[in-house]
This record gives C-alpha cells, structure tokens and sequence, in this order.
C-alpha cells in the first residue's frame, strides 16, 4: 500500500485546529476495523468507577484536544500516518445501566476490531474496560504479557460485593489466564493501601512491581531496557491509566494519588515499548469534569500518538 492510499489526519493549515472532524487527530471516521491496521476507538463508561466519576465523558473529550496533534513525531522521527491505515471507528455502544452487561458488549466489540487483524488504541472510559479486551486478546493472541501504568494495582478481589469494577480487572485477569505473570509489568503504585498485600499480591503471582517511590529523580529509560528484555517478542499490551501521573500534571481523574510520575517519564515508558510486539493499549481514567483547562485530556491525547509511534512496522526518518 502506497502512502497515497493512508488516512492522514486534517491538517491545522487546512482547517483550523478548532473546527473540522470530531475524531481523534481529525482523522477520517468508519464504522469498523475493516481495511485499517490501527483504530482508535473509545469507551466511554464510567460505571465501574469507585469514587469521582466522569470518564464516561474522557474518549469524546481526548478526541477534542487531539486536534492539537501533528502526524510526525519529532523526537522519536516516527512517522505513523506513512506506516499505518488508520482511523477512528467511533464508540463501543455501552450500556450505561448496566456494567456486566457493559463488559461482554466490549469483549464482543474486540472480537470483531482483532478479527480484522487491527490494532486497537483505546480512549477511556474507566480500567474497569481493559478486562474484556484482555479477554478478546488472549482469543486471538493468547495469554499476553502486559505494561500497566497506574498509581494503583487493580488487583482487588471485590468492590462492595462486586466482583468486575475498575479497582479488580487484574486480579480477575491472572484468574482467567488472560497474562502471562512472569512478563507483567505495574509501574509507578504508590498511595496509602489495606495491607501490604494491595502491592505484594500482583509480585506473588509474578507480576514485576516498582513502585513510584523508585522512580523519583530517576530517568526511566533503563527500566525500560529491562521490561524489553524480559517481555522479549511476545504479545504485549499497554494499559495506561492517566492517575500514574502526579496530580501536578494530571488532575483531572477520579482517583489522584500524590507523589505520581511526571510527563516525561511517562514518556519514557512508551517511547520505550519500541521494538516490542505490542497488539493494543489503552489510555484510561480522564475525567473531563475535573479537568476544566483540558491538559489531563491534551496529555491522554499524546500518549496515545505516542503508542501509534511505537507499534510493530512503524517506520522512521
């Protein structure tokens, strides 16, 4: 396929950055995965969320502030919209009474975008999503080792009784054989917990954990050299849930921890994921109410460019 034949987002001297397509990066929308090797696709729930709620609110709002994006990245000298066919296919139709309900529709939802062998790039919504879609990607891929960013591990047993929120999609994952533990990554959990065991529980299962504590004053870029040894040339999949940041940077979530990861660790960490064989990811929990200048949105609209930056044929120059 030639780069004529590429979707190419709309660009700001075309029209201007305030106007013209709601879709990310303005790209050019379809109603599937069909022909495409990456989509950008949102789920807009809220539903699972344990204490301020709004991300339902999150994919239409990264869509908005990604109009700020430019097709080539100039640090990386990634040059996506040359490598991919790309488009945004729009919103799973969730059902927002109704969260066990909610979770099978996404899983089917993925089912079909892996069939069209796609990459899926998800605008959250909040982590409750990624179980389903961890459990379409062991169907197609297997059980897949996993990158998750997060101030907190997501490993719970329950919520009130509930055994699917978004504080329990990682405990219900290592249940089901969706990961591959001794290939799973938790980066930057820190905060007040029960017990120890709310970050030694992942660890026992062989789940690698470093805390945000190991990650002050420090470049990330050597982690990231150890995460790409380890996780080698298996399926992988990033999870990136926008609380890891320090609420300086990212205060529009529903669950802020203090003491988080700055912006350019956070890109250190999916710049690093270059040259791993990575099959989707997702970037979760922004919550537009709370973020009333936009920037926890403009940043979630940056790191998922910056995933599309570093899949599997992207080319460089």
């Amino acid at each position: 396929m030639t780069t004529t034949h590429l979707n190419q987002p709309l660009g700001g001297n075309d029209m201007p950055r305030f106007a013209g397509p709601a879709t990310m990066m303005r790209l050019p929308s379809q109603p599937t995965a069909e022909g495409l090797d990456v989509c950008f696709v949102g789920v807009p729930i809220d539903i699972g969320s344990s204490n301020r709620s709004g991300t339902r609110h999150g994919p239409r709002q990264i869509r908005a502030e990604s109009c700020m994006l430019r097709p080539y990245n100039m640090a990386t000298r990634a040059k996506p919209f040359e490598s991919f066919q790309v488009a945004d296919i729009g919103d799973v139709a969730i059902n927002t009474f109704d969260l066990k309900k909610t979770v099978g529709i996404i899983e089917k939802a993925y089912d079909g975008i892996l069939a069209h062998n796609c990459i899926p790039l998800t605008l959250g919504g909040d982590h409750t999503l990624t179980l389903p879609i961890l459990r379409a990607m062991k169907k197609k891929h297997g059980p897949v080792a996993m990158i998750h960013v997060d101030a907190h591990a997501d490993i719970n047993d329950e919520m009130f009784g509930e055994k699917i929120a978004h504080g329990t999609p990682f405990r219900r994952a290592v249940e089901e054989g969706l990961l591959q533990c001794d290939k799973v990554y938790q980066i930057g959990l820190r905060g007040s917990g029960y017990s120890p065991e709310d970050f030694d529980w992942p660890r026992k299962q062989g789940f690698t954990v470093v805390q945000a504590e190991e990650c002050w004053y420090k470049s990330l870029a050597p982690l990231m050299e150890q995460v790409r040894a380890k996780i080698g040339n298996h399926p992988v999949y990033l999870t990136y849930d926008i609380d890891s940041l320090d609420p300086a940077f990212a205060p529009g979530t529903g669950t802020v921890e203090v003491g988080g990861l700055s912006t350019w660790q956070a890109l250190e960490i999916i710049r690093g994921c270059r040259g791993l064989n990575l099959v989707g990811g997702d970037l979760v929990e922004v919550s537009p109410p709370l973020d009333p200048v936009g920037n926890t949105a403009l940043i979630g609209a940056n790191f998922l460019f910056e995933m599309l930056c570093v899949l599997p044929g992207v080319q460089y120059g």
